[in-house]
């Protein structure tokens, strides 16, 4: 179930949902728009292959209040929110782009816009330009939105517990790191027995 504006505001009023710094007047019908930090992460000059088995490295920008950054068409850089989101074990997050700002070109994730249960942290956004010309990002704009849905149940296994969570309590951009616990599967398994499946009591 996807949580409107009443029932956002009970979530963060009840802990929840955490969104800091909150600003009421951010509570859309069924969202709540974050704004966009700071610090960027940018891909230096080159051309070496990208491979998700190794450490990537970036270059951080920082763009400050009275600045911009021009991010050409084409482009892709990581950039964070300025709200730092905690979500509780029965509860699930997309952020989703703006739509003033997706009719300009501008995505703010890749296939990338789920938060788990239980994460705690800044949450980084990778944002491209679709469009012909360049686009300017400054900081503190309303960057994308963020939907909160309820789940069937708390979560077993929420993000970050036991350790397991690459992102949790992360604050600013982060890279991937994909690389860590990287592991491949066979491709041809052995064929696994027809199931049979049935309706739900």
């Amino acid at each position: 179930m996807l949580l409107c504006d009443r029932d956002l505001k009970l979530a963060v009023d009840g802990g929840w949902l955490g969104v800091h710094p909150y600003e009421p007047e951010l509570v859309q019908p069924s969202s709540i728009d974050v704004r966009l930090d700071e610090q960027l992460l940018a891909w230096p000059p080159g051309d070496t292959a990208i491979d998700p088995s190794r450490p990537q490295k970036m270059l951080s920008v920082t763009m400050r209040e009275e600045d911009h950054y021009l991010l050409r068409p084409g482009r892709m850089v990581l950039g964070s929110t300025m709200e730092r989101i905690t979500v509780a074990d029965d509860l699930a997050c997309r952020v989703e782009g703006k739509s003033s700002l997706g009719r300009l070109g501008l995505a703010v994730h890749v296939t990338a816009g789920f938060i788990d249960p239980g994460f705690d942290g800044h949450v980084t956004l990778e944002i491209v330009n679709h469009a012909p010309r360049a686009i300017v990002l400054r900081p503190g704009m309303r960057i994308g939105q963020l939907c909160v849905f309820e789940l069937s149940g708390k979560a077993e296994r929420p993000y970050g517990a036991d350790g397991v969570g690459h992102y949790q309590g992360q604050r600013g951009p982060t890279p991937s790191r994909s690389h860590i616990g990287w592991r491949t599967w066979p491709t041809a398994p052995a064929p696994a027995p027809a199931a049979k499946v049935t309706g739900r009591d």
